[in-house]
């Protein structure tokens, strides 16, 4: 009779056991699936802020652009004051929102991006003492850049460090680099226009 008793508790015990094991495995499922939603979440999040910021520097772009360009030289001294403080106003407000978002990256990641980012400030420099020459090494580390086939020799070494880069990073080197060659073929389009004006200006003298 003891015995049966005995047995009769380790049965219960068992299934008791078996019980709170399968509720607590369903209770790990359900935090699994919650974590992977989360998850995508998180990454929709980490998306749409890399998006705002992209759209923030552009808009910062654009408005320089404005402020440097040649059009707000053609335009009376009044209007040109008018203009120039709606993108100042424009320019301090699109400052004041901030965004970041950080990228993980390994000690062979942090190297790479240290490197690509210490090439780029170096064509920077070039860029300010020899254009031409500034603007062929940028086209051919832009070129280390994109998938499609460029029709310009590309920077192997420069492809090569950009690969080791986290991915993140890579399309942040990208986006510099097609800003900077926005920026260059704005600069060369005022210059052509600001020579072709003095060469007018020129012609105008002589004929009085």
């Amino acid at each position: 009779m003891a015995q049966a008793k005995i047995q009769a508790k380790m049965n219960e015990a068992a299934c008791s056991k078996f019980s709170r094991t399968m509720s607590m495995a369903d209770r790990s499922g359900q935090l699994l699936e919650s974590l992977d939603q989360l998850e995508i979440r998180v990454e929709a999040l980490r998306e749409t802020a890399a998006s705002m910021e992209a759209e923030r520097e552009f808009i910062l772009e654009m408005i320089q652009s404005i402020q440097q360009g040649q059009e707000l030289r053609n335009i009376s001294a009044g209007e040109r004051e008018e203009l120039t403080l709606t993108a100042n106003r424009l320019m301090g407000r699109t400052l004041s929102v901030e965004i970041s978002v950080g990228t993980i990256r390994n000690p062979q990641q942090e190297d790479a991006l240290r490197q690509a980012t210490s090439v780029i400030d170096g064509i920077v420099k070039k860029l300010l003492d020899d254009m031409e020459s500034g603007r062929q090494q940028l086209l051919a580390v832009h070129a280390a850049c994109v998938t499609e086939a460029p029709p310009v020799p590309i920077d192997q070494k420069f492809q090569a460090i950009v690969i080791s880069c986290a991915l993140e990073d890579q399309k942040k080197i990208k986006r510099r680099l097609e800003t900077l060659l926005r920026n260059v073929e704005n600069a060369e389009k005022n210059i052509k226009i600001m020579d072709h004006q003095k060469l007018e200006d020129s012609k105008s003298n002589g004929c009085q």
